[in-house]
């Protein structure tokens, strides 16, 4: 497994940051590894993100010192979506297949979580976000059919989507992680604008669905003080609460959001006037 450490900062402090600088903050630039646990740390609400991709054997979450816990899951809770080809998950012995787009949310207190492929030459990629975890919820297998689903935005706005929302109260109990994965239509290309801010929660985006050639430009930082980030396929941004998190890409794409914090209360936005951003 490995292990990254990204500590929270100040957003005054972003405004001097170099591109360089950004990126190596709240940049993710390699989520996936074959037959690797890659996976970020961020003390922005704690929130643990990466990937898993099981190639030719089967990888575990670990016990790890950097937790100061038993086993993973001990004081956490887990929510992942598999956007690779088929395979399995193992919760404590409960075996969970796995499909693509597939999603699983695991409860607090699960000791054993072992993650394999179906077929090694189209090895599944499970995308996971974990927080930590006050009580213990069941865990939920959640196929895109469980999912509920948000169409938002439209074509003459270039952000005609659909919000599938995974791990959220109208499909599963949870803690405080809210998970869900956003598809583009066809001739779309911008995500949630107007942009929004929520002092009181963080969220992780992991864009995926791009060519090799395409990007996505990723919109971060005060209303006031805007940053961007250019995203290629399967990485992720750290988006901290008083940041704003938007972005348009070079082609239709989908993405992955996760976020955690005071509430699980998706509609809890502080939406920014467009008069207002810089």
């Amino acid at each position: 497994m490995t292990f990254d450490v990204r500590y929270n900062n100040h957003p005054e402090d972003s405004k001097h940051y170099d591109t360089a600088t950004l990126r190596s903050r709240y940049l993710i630039e390699r989520v996936f590894g074959e037959d690797e646990l890659l996976l970020t740390y961020s003390h922005h609400d704690r929130i643990i993100a990466g990937g898993a991709m099981p190639v030719k054997g089967d990888l575990a979450l670990p016990a790890s010192k950097d937790l100061g816990t038993a086993f993973f899951l001990e004081r956490r809770e887990l929510g992942l979506i598999n956007v690779g080809g088929a395979g399995e998950i193992v919760c404590d012995g409960v075996r969970y297949p796995m499909e693509p787009r597939d999603g699983l949310y695991v409860g607090a207190g699960t000791k054993e979580v072992v993650f394999r492929s179906k077929d090694p030459a189209a090895p599944a990629k499970f995308y996971l976000n974990s927080a930590p975890a006050h009580k213990s919820h069941p865990t939920v297998h959640i196929p895109p059919s469980k999912a509920n689903p948000r169409k938002l935005g439209a074509p003459k706005t270039l952000n005609e989507r659909t919000i599938n929302q995974y791990v959220h109260p109208a499909v599963c109990q949870s803690c405080q992680l809210v998970m869900g994965l956003t598809v583009l239509s066809p001739g779309s290309v911008w995500n949630t604008m107007p942009c929004h801010t929520h002092e009181r929660r963080m969220e992780v985006y992991f864009y995926f669905g791009l060519a090799p050639d395409q990007r996505v430009f990723h919109m971060m930082g005060e209303v006031s003080e805007t940053r961007h980030l250019v995203i290629k396929n399967e990485q992720a941004v750290i988006s901290p609460s008083w940041s704003i998190h938007t972005g348009v890409g070079t082609s239709d794409y989908a993405f992955i959001w996760g976020m955690c914090g005071e509430n699980i209360t998706f509609d809890d936005m502080d939406f920014a006037s467009m008069d207002d951003l810089r």
